[in-house]
């Protein structure tokens, strides 16, 4: 009763320091309407602030960065923000034990999309950590005896970063080249295996391509050849179908804000049947079976259950809605423009992330001229490096095609209006700036780039 009032006293000081509500924000093509009147609970002692207007938001189309929350996960969360606060592993009262039957409900749903066993997953703060528990952990364990690691060079950076960090402790690490279309040679992977190989791993979809890898044969092989096998499917999970017995997956990492959650929490998957023996990176209380110390932040794990029963619901539905959507950007923009390359291989791909290079333009150029959608290029441009994306470089991409690429993200609550609006503002701008571009100009004219040998002053 003390918080609700309390609740109720803080909701009238906002009105009071807000004045009228402003106008709902429109989901229209253009707007994203963000309220910018002070938020602030404690009453102001100063004159009021003057009402800031509306300010326009860009469209969103970069899903593999993030996911906005959905709704129906923050009303599952919600309860747990406020009123059930108690500590999950509390045991010897009613506040612990609401939340630990929470947490256990969010276990089986995490499970159940993946077709594991609840006692299998450990909640973690994201994909990162879980593909370091995974990475490390295995390896750590196994030292006495195994020695060596698998894994690609389009592995996200937490892998790869793993894998150098093992290095650097005497472990053997093979990165497999991948082929053109971005996916693996299975008959390198199989020639790569040692007696003391402990791990393989090898990411379900790629971040920047949306290349698919045939996990279920990689799966066959490591089990044929007794090797665990992990794999990085923050990109995967809730969007197509996964099933760790069918496909012998050993370990899988898990990305809550990936799948429509809220950030800050994720799981990993580590079988029980074989067991697989892990080497914990963190020491405390030994919650999560020992393997991840620290309390599980209920809120957080409810949100990532609810996300995981929604991506199981609505799954067939949004692949083949986003299906859609991803078809009629690429044919829209490549009837349109000439010399634009898809990145990576066009059949096994999740269909919700487009790598396009568009010749004769500079990403980073095409990103600034596009500032009314939240895009972003596959090179670079957003870190202090200006060198093409080392995925981009692994796939063979040219590197001035590497440099003119741009990532599209489509995901559940993308609509049909915001990628025709993205079709037609790309169009423009990649043919505004090839007119400037003096490459495009010598390519209309009929002269190879590539004989040409250029002098540096």
């Amino acid at each position: 009763m003390l918080l609700r009032a309390a609740w109720r006293r803080a909701a009238v000081a906002v009105t009071a320091a807000t004045g009228p509500k402003a106008a709902a924000p429109t989901r229209g093509l253009r707007l994203r309407v963000r309220d910018l009147a002070p938020q602030s609970a404690v009453p102001a002692d100063t004159a009021a602030v003057p009402e800031a207007g509306p300010v326009l938001r860009p469209l969103y189309m970069d899903v593999q960065a993030t996911t906005p929350l959905d709704p129906r996960v923050l009303d599952a969360m919600l309860p747990y923000l406020v009123n059930y606060y108690g500590n999950p592993h509390s045991r010897t009262h009613a506040y612990g034990w609401e939340s630990e039957a929470a947490m256990e409900r969010a276990r089986q749903q995490v499970a159940s999309l993946i077709g594991a066993d609840p006692r299998e997953i450990i909640f973690t703060s994201g994909a990162t950590e879980s593909n370091n528990i995974a990475i490390k952990g295995v390896a750590r364990f196994y030292r006495s005896r195994k020695k060596h690691l698998i894994t690609t060079q389009t592995e996200h950076k937490c892998v790869l970063d793993s894998c150098r960090s093992l290095e650097a402790e005497g472990f053997q690490v093979t990165y497999l080249p991948v082929q053109k279309s971005g996916i693996i040679d299975l008959k390198e992977l199989e020639a790569a295996i040692q007696p003391d190989t402990s791990l393989v791993s090898v990411m379900t979809v790629n971040n920047e391509i949306g290349v698919k890898q045939p996990i279920a044969e990689i799966g066959r092989i490591c089990s044929s050849r007794k090797v665990y096998f992990h794999t990085d499917a923050a990109q995967a999970v809730g969007k197509i179908p996964l099933d760790v017995n069918d496909m012998k997956i050993d370990l899988m990492s898990i990305s809550g804000h990936k799948i429509y959650g809220p950030k800050g929490v994720g799981a990993v998957y580590i079988r029980r049947r074989p067991r697989v023996r892990v080497e914990a990176l963190q020491s405390g209380g030994g919650q999560e079976r020992g393997m991840r110390s620290g309390t599980v932040p209920t809120p957080l794990v409810v949100g990532l259950g609810a996300a995981c029963e929604v991506a199981q619901q609505e799954m067939e539905y949004d692949h083949k809605r986003i299906s859609k959507l991803a078809e009629r950007l690429i044919q829209n923009i490549m009837k349109s423009l000439p010399d634009v390359v898809m990145n990576g291989d066009p059949e096994h791909h999740y269909p919700g992330c487009i790598n396009l290079s568009f010749a004769y333009v500079e990403g980073e150029s095409l990103l600034m001229a596009l500032k009314d959608v939240a895009l972003s290029s596959g090179s670079a441009c957003t870190s202090a490096s200006l060198e093409p994306s080392y995925v981009l470089r692994a796939i063979g991409t040219d590197e001035d095609l590497a440099h003119s690429s741009i990532r599209f993200g489509i995901g559940r609550f993308t609509t049909e209006e915001e990628v025709d609006y993205t079709v037609e503002k790309c169009i423009q701008h990649v043919k505004r700036l090839r007119e400037m571009s003096p490459l495009w100009e010598m390519v209309q004219d009929g002269i190879d780039l590539k004989s040409i040998k250029w002098t540096q002053h």
